[in-house]
């Protein structure tokens, strides 16, 4: 696969053929991306949304009235869930959303991920990230050459402290390390920038 690869200053690029790059077949991955997507999406819920039941909340137990002879409606006690801050019934329960992945289906999702972006012009290699004078405006320049709008998903092997203060004032561009990236950072982002060095540690992973 080759992709084009930029000066660390963005000015300009070369084409450069990666070997260890996937191949895959029409369609091989799909379900596995999917799969995976699911999996990080729920991975993301805290699940402690609650309602309290018709044991939680306050109140006697006491028949709101009798049962006959009132021309209204019958009723039990005040925490019946028909009646104003009674209990709820079949409401949300903390739970555990969480779903185990296997290594395969993550790496073919990967992969996929990959492929497609390349394949669509969305991912382009940089030689290193890196930023002398830790300053927003000098770091956004270099990716404007790159990527001029939208937004962007720039990978590093590696954030040191100059680089990582430098581009957290973008507010188009996210940020994470090549060995946490995931089939959903990549296919929620239509533009990646990546570090040479930032996708060898990807493309190991995916091998």
């Amino acid at each position: 696969m080759k992709l084009k690869v930029y000066t660390v200053d963005g000015s300009s690029f070369s084409e450069k053929e990666f070997e260890s790059f996937p191949v895959l077949e029409e369609g091989k991955g799909v379900a596995a991306l999917k799969q995976a997507v699911v999996a990080y999406q729920a991975n993301l819920r805290q699940g402690n949304a609650k309602t309290k039941d018709y044991g939680e909340v306050a109140g006697s137990g006491k028949k709101q009235g009798p049962q006959k002879g009132s021309g209204g409606a019958r009723h039990g006690d005040k925490r019946a869930p028909q009646l104003y801050k009674g209990g709820v019934v079949f409401g949300p329960r903390p739970r555990d959303w969480s779903k185990a992945l296997p290594a395969k289906i993550k790496k073919l999702a990967l992969s996929r991920a990959l492929v497609d972006l390349a394949g669509e012009g969305g991912l382009n290699v940089i030689e290193r990230i890196e930023s002398a004078d830790a300053k927003t405006k000098t770091l956004n320049g270099v990716l404007e050459k790159v990527f001029p709008t939208g937004k962007l998903l720039v990978v590093a092997d590696a954030w040191d402290e100059n680089a990582a203060r430098a581009i957290r004032n973008i507010a188009r561009v996210s940020c994470v390390e090549a060995d946490a990236v995931n089939a959903l950072n990549l296919v929620s982002f239509g533009q990646v920038l990546v570090s040479e060095q930032g996708l060898n540690k990807i493309l190991e992973r995916v091998k």
